[in-house]
């Protein structure tokens, strides 16, 4: 059943996924049905992207965080995100390795795709990811990293680079293996 479900899928989409994820055939199926029942046209805008990460933080302003997440998965750059991308996405995200989550972040923070991060883009990033933070949230932060422009500041001491200087792809990844409380700055996980 697994192959009559996944012969939708293109075969070369299938092995790449089977090859670059953790996911199996039959889970990639199932992820393919499924995604084909939300997303008929076979793509995902921002507007629907939105309105899931609208249901995960349902007490936050998603908005501009989604927008940038969005961004990040939209390898092709075709402003929708197409079902190998939501996977690899999904894969990257959840069940990849802390390097590769890592490239990822890196890929979120790099704001204008130039492949380097500045100041003022981990300062818009931190600001999206400080919206995600419920308000009631916010009073429990430590007081260094309880404004979107602390957490920015902060972070970016992390990397030993000058307000006007840019950070590479590299630098970013070991600066926050190198700092373990960078992980908490990159990233808004709601207490369950």
């Amino acid at each position: 059943m697994g192959n009559a479900k996944s012969s939708a899928m293109s075969k070369e989409i299938l092995e790449d996924l089977k090859l670059n994820t953790k996911f199996s055939e039959d889970e990639l199926a199932q992820w393919y049905e499924n995604f084909q029942k939300q997303c008929p046209s076979g793509r995902i805008t921002p507007d629907e992207f939105k309105k899931i990460y609208e249901r995960f933080f349902p007490e936050s302003d998603a908005a501009s965080y989604a927008q940038h997440v969005f961004r990040s998965f939209d390898t092709n750059d075709d402003g929708t995100l197409d079902f190998k991308e939501y996977i690899i996405a999904l894969h990257m995200t959840s069940t990849g390795k802390t390097e590769r989550k890592l490239e990822w972040a890196f890929s979120l923070f790099d704001v204008d795709k130039n492949g380097y991060i500045t100041k003022s883009e981990v300062g818009e990033i931190c600001q999206a990811i400080f919206k995600l933070i419920p308000k009631e949230a916010q009073e429990d932060l430590p007081e260094d990293a309880n404004t979107a422009e602390k957490r920015a500041d902060k972070l970016w001491s992390y990397f030993n680079k000058k307000d006007n200087e840019r950070l590479a792809e590299g630098e970013f990844i070991q600066g926050v293996l190198d700092n373990e409380d960078a992980i908490h700055l990159i990233q808004y996980e709601p207490k369950k």
